[in-house]
């Protein structure tokens, strides 16, 4: 079994398919892992959701803050920026299962054999793998409730910077999880979430905020860290243990693909 781990595809579904005919990839015997992102900027994320839900157990996905928005689109809880060329998934008469699927899909995911852990953000540094496991599962079951639009999606969009403590309960425990994996980028030198810099680290001169990466981690070294979300960052960490894969395809540069077995990064150019 090879084992292929994709960056955020964002709806760029043409190109994906073209990187996995680089690589030979065969679902009746490989698993393809994906950062999350599926949808949204890239004008196929309706032909990407069908073809990741098609693969059945061949896929491992986590969810990216674009695939939680999907659900807070669908719901009716935030209007579609069409930037995200998503009214051909919005109206699909398959949405509704579509949408189901994607709320079965987990934070995280680890493949013990090879230590290796895969958010979609990242992993936030004062976090051990117990941890994480355990928060993360509390926003898989909340996300699985009947009640997942009111209880989860319309509370957890904030600007505010947060800070984790193992006294947070409730919805303000559950969003820090959701903002720590799915959109953290830098972090104050507190270990507060910020939301507002995007930049790449070597143009962002602020003395109060480091790369989550940067900073001491209770699961690195001992384990592999793969992520997506920071287009800027272009697959550069400048740590072995920790694979940045969002090569922003979506606003024309390239979709990479890591496979494990060989240690090899392949790219695909955007098409358009």
């Amino acid at each position: 079994m090879a084992h292929y781990f994709v960056g955020d595809v964002q709806g760029c579904y043409s190109e994906l398919q073209l990187l996995l005919q680089k690589v030979a990839f065969n679902p009746s015997k490989d698993q393809l892992w994906a950062v999350g992102d599926l949808v949204a900027r890239g004008s196929e994320s309706l032909a990407t959701l069908r073809f990741f839900e098609s693969l059945q157990d061949s896929a491992k996905v986590v969810l990216g803050n674009h695939d939680l928005h999907l659900l807070a689109l669908h719901g009716k809880l935030k209007r579609a920026n069409p930037q995200d060329h998503l009214d051909e998934l919005l109206t699909a008469p398959d949405i509704a299962s579509l949408v189901n699927w994607v709320r079965q899909q987990p934070l995280v995911r680890t493949l013990p054999e090879h230590n290796i852990i895969m958010t979609h953000a990242g992993v936030p540094p004062q976090w051990d793998i117990k941890t994480l496991e355990s928060e993360a599962d509390q926003v898989s079951i909340a996300l699985q409730q009947d009640d997942y639009l009111s209880a989860v999606i319309a509370k957890m969009y904030t600007e505010d910077s947060e800070h984790w403590s193992p006294s947070l309960h409730g919805i303000d425990r559950l969003r820090y999880c959701i903002n720590a994996l799915t959109r953290m980028r830098f972090l104050h030198l507190d270990g507060r979430l910020d939301f507002k810099c995007k930049l790449p680290p070597s143009e962002q001169h602020s003395t109060e905020l480091r790369p989550w990466f940067e900073f001491a981690s209770k699961t690195v070294p001992q384990n592999t860290l793969i992520f997506g979300h920071w287009a800027a960052l272009m697959g550069q960490t400048n740590n072995p243990h920790i694979l940045a894969l969002d090569t922003g395809c979506c606003w024309g540069e390239h979709l990479t693909i890591w496979h494990l077995e060989g240690n090899e990064i392949i790219t695909q150019k955007r098409l358009i």
